[in-house]
């Protein structure tokens, strides 16, 4: 009886052993495949024939243009997924597509009028500030895309496969969180092996005193008498490991609401006018900078004026009860209410015009596929960490520009990198905070 209950309880310690040393070995594979690199090579290795670094900067011209209509993958988001473009059109012919899709659909191009066709003729924007070398690095991440998912064993869900903006730049406060989450785990297993070794003894003990011993009446009362599971939890044992457990916990649920605050992703007020983005922005393709006029002047993208409305809507659906609002407000000469939706700490500096204008970024990086929404809500975080992630992954296109010539040579000679917003000081803390 003893060797037996002996191998049970080795059998129970291995099974936890076993069940530790895949879920470790499945979680390197996870991250390594998430980093792009095959088990068991060596870091840095090269994904497909392309240069590490021009792939670096393919990623983050694909998340900061591409992301928000396509994957990189098979699936099909706005516009199809990308995986294999690269075999199916020649370069020459993407290049012109992604620079400006429209002019090549006007040259009377036959794949280009067919995939227009094909997507209900959505007008894809033009990216011409993309350089050739621009658009050659996108096609090179998207093929290292490919390949690490045909060399991946298993498909692993990540960044890549979340929403554009997912990555809420609060890498710390999950890893707390998982920290918790792992010592809760680990409370667990400590109590059911505690019970199981006091039950193992106990049978042990019963057993051999039963055998071994001549137990008078009230011996063999105690001995044999029935389980009485009140005793678990009266037990000072048991109720300090609930108590532990129950206190993990509570730490655990707090500190998810405590991060959480001031966090508005998602938020969707109500507006005074009934706007719809989707049609104006989407379906009759208004440049964003026709109604906020000084996104690329200004630090503030501005608040469109009825002024602007009536340049369409003195002739448009004149009758609407929605546009009657914007009629009212004219003639009491008070201007539209509007709720804003994306706030920032009045502690943080933010210029839309050095984004946009100088650093080129696209409205949809930040807000999201803003062309799609009836009613329009913060579609990222705005937290400082996902906007830290994105000064380290963005590169500076440095290119005919003198001022960047020494600071690219210098960071050439300490980093393989790309030379992003952080390389030129965009993490520091004066940037943002003054």
């Amino acid at each position: 009886m003893l060797k037996t209950t002996h191998k049970i309880f080795l059998a129970f310690l291995l099974v936890l052993t076993v069940t530790f040393g895949v879920q470790a070995q499945e979680s390197e594979q996870a991250e390594v495949a998430a980093k792009g690199v095959e088990p068991g090579s060596t870091e840095g290795a090269e994904t497909g024939s392309a240069d590490p670094a021009v792939i670096d900067a393919g990623a983050a011209l694909f998340k900061n243009n591409c992301a928000v209509c396509h994957s990189a993958g098979s699936d099909v988001i706005v516009g199809p997924g990308l995986k294999g473009i690269t075999g199916k059109r020649s370069e020459g012919w993407l290049i012109k597509w992604i620079k400006n899709s429209q002019a090549l659909i006007q040259s009377g191009d036959a794949d280009a009028i067919a995939i227009y066709n094909e997507y209900n003729k959505q007008a894809m924007p033009s990216f011409a500030s993309l350089s050739d070398d621009d658009v050659k690095a996108i096609l090179a991440y998207v093929d290292a895309q490919a390949n690490v998912a045909a060399a991946a064993p298993t498909t692993v869900a990540g960044p890549e496969g979340a929403a554009p903006g997912a990555n809420v730049g609060t890498d710390a406060i999950g890893a707390i969180g998982g920290y918790l989450d792992i010592v809760l785990v680990v409370l667990i297993i400590v109590l059911i092996v505690l019970v199981v070794t006091l039950l193992l003894i106990t049978s042990l003990l019963k057993n051999y005193l039963n055998k071994n011993r001549q137990l008078d009446e009230a011996d063999n009362e105690i001995v044999n008498q029935r389980f009485d599971f009140s005793k678990i939890y009266k037990s000072k044992a048991v109720r300090t490991l609930v108590l532990l457990i129950f206190v993990v916990v509570l730490v655990d649920l707090g500190l998810d609401k405590m991060m959480g605050i001031g966090i508005q992703q998602g938020y969707a007020p109500k507006q005074p006018i009934a706007f719809s983005h989707k049609l104006h922005a989407g379906e009759h393709q208004i440049d964003c900078s026709y109604c906020h006029t000084t996104v690329y002047e200004s630090k503030s993208a501005s608040i469109p004026s009825a002024n602007i409305c009536m340049n369409c809507h003195s002739q448009i659906k004149k009758e609407s009860p929605e546009i009657q609002k914007i009629y009212r407000a004219i003639e009491r000469n008070k201007p539209i209410e509007w709720v804003r939706i994306h706030n920032l700490p009045d502690l943080s500096y933010f210029n839309h015009s050095q984004h946009t204008q100088v650093g080129g970024v696209e409205c949809q990086t930040c807000h999201g596929p803003i062309q799609e929404m009836d009613v329009v809500y913060q579609y990222s975080p705005l937290t400082m960490g996902w906007c830290i992630d994105c000064h380290r992954e963005t590169p500076l296109n440095t290119e005919g520009n003198a001022y960047y010539d020494n600071l690219v040579k210098l960071h050439e000679q300490s980093s393989k990198g790309a030379f992003t917003v952080a390389s030129n000081g965009g993490t520091e803390c004066s940037k943002c905070h003054y």
